[in-house]
Order: structure tokens, then C-alpha cells, then sequence
């Protein structure tokens, strides 16, 4: 009977530290054992918002790759650690640089990277955690990554309809939205454009950190990780965004941020404290007891020392005292694991693994009656951001419009009054030709290799919140660079085109358009490639210039490909300046047989039909239309190519 007792008692101080749902004159009239089956069948038909977020870990370790005299090794980061978080907590996840808190708190909300590995049982709410933290918790990073040229309006407008149901109306997602940014008090920014560094007119940092703030509170998040959040920020705007986290609490969010000296006043905010120091837990508890855990043991807060910075410079690493610092961190360490703050958190965690070997269906539907946004609409709000991004980038567009009407009035103008009918016109349109091929070939390749690096960390970070699919990102980025791919080169052709005198047939003159924005959309896919294929531009560069020189050497106007040695005749089928000179080649002498013989040398031959130029360069009339399928397959197999290396990328991080 003793033991009964005793064991009733134990599971009425779990349900009283685990904040029960109920209440005390229910279990005046319930045992211990109705209690439990009342409990089970709340957790059994548990949503996240019908109680909070309680988040509770085990033995977990967390190891990173790394190398040593040469030869790989996992390197311990986290050692081992226990813990639980309940509803309506603010928690302080503090510790000294390298200390490991970081790595602990991505690894709590499943968003750690390929080079960590993760042991050890996490559980929300006695489940286990999955790929569903994505759409149930939310995640503030420290660095503020945004597309510099939208406005707040139109970066949270867009996010909302990437992220919320897709039942809402456009008005419900629009007073979400306003609700968030007057609570945030951006309203005052609602048309301003974010701005990066080097833009004048741009959201301070404070602003910044707030609309973060604001992105992830769009799907109100039961739970919140935020890396490092008053960063760069003045006290006045650390103190009023964690006020309003501590707000967000106050309402049965749990909230966990890792924090880097905070002031007392700030400090003072949070209600709980994680106490990180060389991968394991040096204090975790209430912050009103955390003094007197450390006073205890002798480490006594000088009147001088704001409380956070006392915690941190007692359970650093001192240069030059490495080895007495480490052995009072391990004394910290250890009388934390026996002391009652450890018991506490030990009665929580316990409760929570109990749940969730207990409960015999542990599936259960995120979100169940959520209807997730549908792919195509996905794909038109990702289209329309980086529309907007490149239409507003004038380098990009007025400007490069502007430079190649010049460099098309410079070549028709430098050709100008040419005539195709004589042996040294013959010369002159072959040089026509290739200004139109070369022009639309190297300009926009390495124009477009920058393209994917500049948004690489947008993506990651979108992706890893489970916000769409490589595939999306990838189709909506080139979908978004086409219409420049298809302006520019129309523009260069109709000014360049005219001017040269070239063959005045309005049939020679589409097709020619038409083969042109082919070229260049074969050399853009053929960048994109390039850019998806290695980490950085420089490094694209360092072996798409070789690939130039094939390129070049292929295309048909200095040397004559039946020449090509054996061991290289298959280059040329990979070059889609060889398809686009040969087929414009044919457009302007096919059906030619009028060429004049002016000066004639003896031992000189005079060519005097298209047939004979075409035979000169190795090209063929009957090859037009292989040479347009060819240059529509060449795009299709780089672009298929990119995306398999951007995946493949993606995978390893």
C-alpha cells in the first residue's frame, strides 16, 4: 500500500510540473489511475493549439565531422544532455563562444545541417520530432536574409500566401498581415523597400530583426527558436523585441532563443535559463534561481556584473587558465546533474517519454485541418518575387537594355552598306553572323552564373522551413529570367539586323530573330549549369573558359569542321554556336546564285553561289531545322543538368 501511495503521489507532482489541464477540483474526486487515462486520451487527440508546446530531450549528443592529422572523425559538440521546456516558456539558451548552444538548439528544432549528426531521443508533447517541426515551429536565424527590392508589404504578402491555407481570401491573409506588422510596429514601413547595404533607403536593423520576427510569426508557430535575436541591435530595440516575445509567451507559446549579453533589464524578461558550457548543461531553471544555484557552490555575482554576464565569464574558458576553467565548469556541471533544479526537469522529461510509450497510436495529424497551398500557386508567387527582384535591379535591366542597343548599333553600323553580293561581302556577312552568335553566346552566359550563388542562402533557408521544393525554386528562378532572355536578343536583331544589310526577306529576318533568342537562351541554360555545378563564381569561371575555347574553336568560322581530328569530331555537338552559325549561314546563302567575281586573280576562286559559301565552312542547306532541334535539346539537357547538380548540392548540406 506504501509503494501505491508513494507512486500516486509521483505521478500527481508530474501532472502539477507539467502544468495539467486538470484542474484541481477534478482530481480532488479522480485517482491517480483516472488521472492518467484522462490525461492519455487528451494527449490521444492532441492539436498544438489546444494546450501548448512542451518539448522535452534525452541523452542527447550531438557530433560534428571533422578531420585529424588527415584522416576524418566525428567531434563531440553536445554530450549527452537532458532537459524539457513547458508552454509559456521564454527561455535564455546562453553560453560562451563554441560552448555548443547553437548546435543544441538547431538540433531541437530539426534544422540541423548535413555535417551534424544527431543522437539521442527529442520528443514534443511525447511524440517524436520529424520533418512536421517544420510547419509547427518557427525559426528566427541571426543573419537577416531578404530580397533587397521588395517592399515589407510585398515580402509579407508573398510569404502568406506561400505559407498560409490556401482556403483563406486574399482580405483574411491581408488582415493577418497588418494585425502582425502594428503589433511588430512596422506599419510605418508597409512601402518601404528592405534595402541592402550598400541601398541608402532601407529598413534599419532593428526593422530588419523585426520583420523576421514578423515572417515566422505568419503561421503563429506553437513553438519558437530564435538564433540570436537582439544582435546588432541598439538596447531600445532588443528590449521591445523581446518584449514582445515575452508577450508571445505570456499566451502559452514556448519560445526558446540563444542570446549574447543581454542586459539586465532584458535578461530580467525571460523566465527560464539553459546554461550551456563545453556540450554540456551547467544550469538549466528558473532565471530568479540561477544565482542562487551558482552563490551555492561559491561563485557569488559581484554588484558590478549584470547577472548574464556573470554566468557567462564563470562558465567560460579563460586563455590562458584553460585547465582551472574547464575543471569549474566540470564542478558546475556535475552539481548541477545532482542538484533539485536537475530533479525538476528530470520529473517533466519523464512525464513526456512516459506519454509517448504509453500512447498506443502515436500518429497523429499535423495540422489536420489544414490545406496546404498548392504547387502551381507556389510556383506564381516564387515567379512573381524574383520578377519583381530583377525588374528592380537597374544594372540589370534599364542598363543592360541600354548596352546592348549600343553594341547593336555599333555592329550594324560598323557593316552598314555591305553588300552580300560580292566576293568581299562574302567575308563581311560570315563576320555578321558570328557578332550575332558571340554577342548572344559569352555576355549572357556569364551575365547569369552570379544568378543562383546571390540567392543560394534565401533558398537553403526557405527549403529547410519547408516552404517549397528545389524544383519549385529552380523552375521559378528561370521562368522569372526568360522574358529578359527572349527582350534582349529581339532587340539586338531588329537594330543590328537592318542596318548591316543583311538579306532583306522578312522570312530570313524571323528566323534569324528566332535563332538568335535560341542562342541565348542555350548559352544562359549552359551558365545556370555552370553556376549549379561549383560553390562559388569564381570557380564556374575557372572552367567555363576552357569550355569558351571549344565553343569558339567549333563554331565553324576558323576551321573547317570536316577537318576535325577523329579523337574531337564529337566537340562539335555540344557547341551551340556551331548550330546557330551554320543555321543562320543557310538563312542568308540558301537559294543565293548571283555572287559577282569583281578583281578576278588567277589561281583565285571565285565563289559565285550560297551552295559553294556553305561547302567552304563544312555547312549544309539540309541541316536547318536539325540545327534549331539541336540548339532546343542543347537547352533542355543543360537545364536538366543544373537542376540535378543544384539537388545534388542541396542533399549534401
Amino acid at each position: 500500500m506504501t509503494g501505491t501511495k508513494n507512486g500516486e503521489e509521483s505521478q500527481m507532482s508530474i501532472f502539477k510540473a507539467n502544468g495539467s489541464a486538470i484542474t484541481n477540483g477534478e482530481s480532488e474526486h479522480l485517482s491517480s489511475t483516472e488521472i492518467v487515462k484522462k490525461r492519455r486520451r487528451t494527449y490521444s487527440r492532441w492539436s498544438p493549439t489546444d494546450e501548448g508546446v512542451t518539448l522535452a530531450w534525452n541523452n542527447l549528443s550531438v557530433y560534428a565531422q571533422s578531420k585529424k592529422h588527415g584522416k576524418p572523425f566525428l567531434k563531440r559538440i553536445i554530450n549527452g544532455v537532458s532537459g524539457a521546456i513547458k508552454p509559456g516558456s521564454l527561455v535564455a539558451l546562453m553560453g560562451s563562444s563554441g560552448a555548443g548552444k547553437s548546435s543544441l538548439m538547431s538540433s531541437l528544432a530539426y534544422r540541423t545541417t548535413a555535417g551534424l549528426r544527431v543522437d539521442g531521443d527529442i520528443l514534443i508533447n511525447g511524440r517524436e520530432i520529424g520533418d512536421y517541426m517544420r510547419h509547427l515551429s518557427g525559426f528566427m536565424h541571426q543573419e537577416d536574409i531578404f530580397l533587397p527590392y521588395l517592399t515589407v508589404w510585398e515580402h509579407m504578402n508573398i510569404m502568406a500566401n506561400l505559407k498560409l491555407d490556401r482556403r483563406l481570401s486574399p482580405w483574411e491573409k491581408t488582415n493577418k498581415i497588418y494585425d502582425i506588422l502594428r503589433h511588430l510596429g512596422l506599419l510605418k514601413c508597409l512601402h518601404s523597400r528592405i534595402g541592402g547595404i550598400d541601398q541608402n533607403k532601407a529598413l534599419s536593423g532593428g526593422e530588419k530583426k523585426r520583420l523576421a520576427f514578423a515572417t515566422e510569426l505568419i503561421t503563429d508557430p506553437e513553438i519558437l527558436f530564435c538564433d540570436e535575436p537582439t544582435t546588432g541591435l541598439d538596447s531600445y530595440s532588443a528590449q521591445k523585441l523581446v518584449t514582445i516575445m515575452n508577450s508571445m509567451a505570456a499566451q502559452g507559446k514556448t519560445i526558446v532563443s540563444t542570446i549574447h549579453q543581454p542586459s539586465s533589464d532584458i535578461f530580467a524578461m525571460f523566465s527560464q535559463l539553459i546554461l550551456v558550457a563545453d556540450g554540456r548543461i551547467a544550469y538549466m531553471g528558473s532565471t530568479g534561481h540561477a544565482l542562487d544555484f551558482f552563490e551555492r557552490m561559491g561563485y557569488k555575482c559581484p554588484s558590478s556584473f549584470g547577472p548574464a554576464d556573470f554566468f557567462i565569464k564563470t562558465i567560460s574558458v579563460t586563455p590562458g587558465y584553460e585547465d582551472n576553467s574547464r575543471q569549474t565548469i566540470k564542478r558546475i556541471c556535475d552539481n548541477y546533474i545532482v542538484s533539485d533544479y536537475a530533479k525538476e526537469v528530470e520529473i517533466v522529461m519523464q512525464y513526456e517519454f512516459h506519454i509517448g510509450k504509453t500512447v498506443v497510436d502515436r500518429r497523429y495529424e499535423l495540422r489536420k485541418d489544414f490545406k496546404a497551398v498548392y504547387w502551381h500557386v507556389k510556383l506564381f508567387w516564387l515567379i512573381h518575387r524574383w520578377f519583381l527582384e530583377i525588374l528592380r535591379q537597374p544594372s540589370f535591366t534599364l542598363w543592360k537594355l541600354f548596352q546592348r542597343l549600343i553594341i547593336a548599333l555599333i555592329v550594324g553600323l560598323c557593316y552598314f552598306g555591305t553588300n552580300a553580293r560580292s566576293q568581299s561581302g562574302i567575308q563581311s556577312v560570315q563576320g555578321i553572323i558570328f557578332m550575332f552568335v558571340t554577342e548572344n553566346t559569352f555576355n549572357p552566359m556569364y551575365s547569369v552564373l552570379a544568378q543562383f550563388p546571390e540567392t543560394k542562402p534565401l533558398f537553403l533557408r526557405e527549403y529547410k522551413s519547408g516552404l517549397y521544393s528545389p524544383s519549385l525554386y529552380y523552375v521559378s528562378r528561370i521562368l522569372a529570367l526568360i522574358p529578359g532572355f527572349i527582350v534582349e536578343p529581339m532587340l539586338f536583331v531588329v537594330l543590328a539586323y537592318w542596318l548591316s544589310g543583311l538579306r532583306a526577306s522578312f522570312y530570313a529576318f524571323m528566323m534569324t530573330t528566332l535563332i538568335t533568342v535560341l542562342t541565348m537562351n542555350v548559352s544562359s541554360a549552359c551558365g545556370i549549369m555552370f553556376s549549379n555545378a561549383f560553390a562559388s563564381v569564381p570557380a564556374s569561371l575557372a572552367y567555363l573558359v576552357p569550355f569558351d575555347y571549344v565553343l569558339m574553336i567549333t563554331s565553324g568560322l576558323f576551321i573547317r569542321l570536316s577537318t576535325l581530328p577523329s579523337i574531337l569530331t564529337w566537340t562539335k555537338y555540344v557547341s551551340w554556336m556551331m548550330y546557330s552559325t551554320e543555321a543562320l549561314s543557310i538563312l542568308q546563302w540558301q537559294g543565293v546564285s548571283n555572287i559577282t567575281c569583281e578583281n578576278e586573280l588567277p589561281g583565285v576562286l571565285c565563289i559565285t553561289e550560297g551552295t559553294a559559301v556553305l561547302e567552304k565552312y563544312s555547312f549544309a542547306e539540309r541541316r536547318l531545322s536539325q540545327n534549331i532541334w539541336g540548339l532546343v535539346i542543347l537547352m533542355f539537357i543543360f537545364y536538366i543538368l543544373g537542376y540535378f547538380l543544384l539537388y545534388r548540392k542541396v542533399k549534401k548540406l
